[in-house]
């Protein structure tokens, strides 16, 4: 069995600042645009491979990732670029990968459902539902041993809540007190099956009671809300108090992936409509109390990141066929 890691000063949650605001309006809008031109360029042929984006899950990305640092770990899903850039991936990279591009940041091998930048901690988007579960379980071990004081996040979905990887890897988590925070992004929808036809319980979070760990439910379309929720797993993990749930009621306005309409067959116009009411831009704007001027130069900003990275992607070299035997070891 796993020793436990000394106990560390308490690291309490830092209090937001209107400027620590501004920044996770900007990220969120970052993320935003950078997938609106993903769907742009995937709708236009020019993605290489599936594309499943987060937009309306921005909260959920933002308010995490703020609460963590560089030597944090992040493990994501296969609807993970918001969670690449939240963790301060750049965008020219990621742009280079999902076009295809040698300068992108796995060489064009992982494209948007594979996406790591180990750098800033972000181990790899997994499109294999709750597969990064036990991983996230194994580095929180890692962690442990070390004595570091790091925390892993794992990302994953309502659907991955009913998976076996997520019960066996958040009892073991809860057994050697390991510093890993499971973070569930409900958006209501595994694929096209919704919540409550496929999940025995009204509020996920509720499932930590079984593992004698803390859950909490958070409104994931407040970013406010959903770094408060984090930051203070974040501080009990370190502390060695070991893991954490935390349920982020949110929505994805899009489909499951481009493949699936916005609405049709299991959702309607009316519902997708009725929460793009509570868009997380609009409710961090409102809370920064933004003028139309000052949303303006947010915009502006951020286009002009994006442009750029648009133009270093757009300006590298395909990847080539011979280039996939490279990095090739055991």
């Amino acid at each position: 069995m796993a020793t436990r890691a000394k106990k560390r000063r308490s690291a309490k949650p830092k209090r937001l600042t209107k400027k620590d605001l501004n920044a996770m309006y900007r990220n969120m809008l970052r993320i935003r645009r950078f997938e609106e031109k993903t769907d742009e360029f995937f709708m236009a042929g020019r993605v290489k491979g599936a594309v499943h984006v987060s937009i309306g899950q921005e909260a959920c990305s933002v308010g995490v990732c703020t609460a963590l640092n560089d030597e944090d770990a992040i493990l994501t899903t296969h609807r993970g670029h918001g969670h690449s850039i939240a963790k301060g991936t750049r965008m020219p990279e990621m742009m280079a990968e999902l076009l295809g591009k040698s300068t992108g940041l796995c060489k064009a091998r992982g494209g948007s459902m594979h996406i790591a930048d180990i750098s800033k901690g972000h181990y790899g988007a997994h499109s294999i539902v709750g597969a990064n579960m036990p991983m996230a379980t194994g580095m929180g071990l890692a962690y442990q041993l070390e004595g570091s004081g790091r925390v892993a996040v794992v990302f994953f979905g309502d659907g991955a809540s009913n998976q076996g990887s997520f019960h066996e890897s958040m009892n073991l988590c809860a057994i050697w007190k390991l510093p890993v925070i499971f973070f569930c992004e409900n958006n209501h929808y595994a694929v096209s099956y919704h919540v409550e036809r496929s999940t025995s319980v009204k509020d996920i979070s509720v499932r930590a009671q079984g593992y004698n760990a803390p859950g909490v439910t958070v409104d994931g379309m407040d970013v406010v809300a959903v770094y408060e929720a984090t930051a203070e797993a974040v501080r009990r993990a370190r502390e060695g108090g070991g893991p954490s749930l935390i349920e982020a009621k949110t929505y994805r306005f899009f489909g499951h992936s481009r493949g699936d309409p916005q609405f049709g067959p299991y959702r309607t116009k009316e519902e997708v409509d009725e929460w793009r009411k509570r868009d997380p831009l609009t409710i961090a704007a409102d809370m920064l109390k933004l003028t139309e001027a000052q949303k303006k130069a947010h915009l502006k900003a951020v286009d002009k990141e994006l442009n750029g990275a648009i133009d270093f992607a757009e300006g590298s070299p395909e990847a080539t066929l011979e280039s996939a035997l490279e990095d090739v070891y055991a």
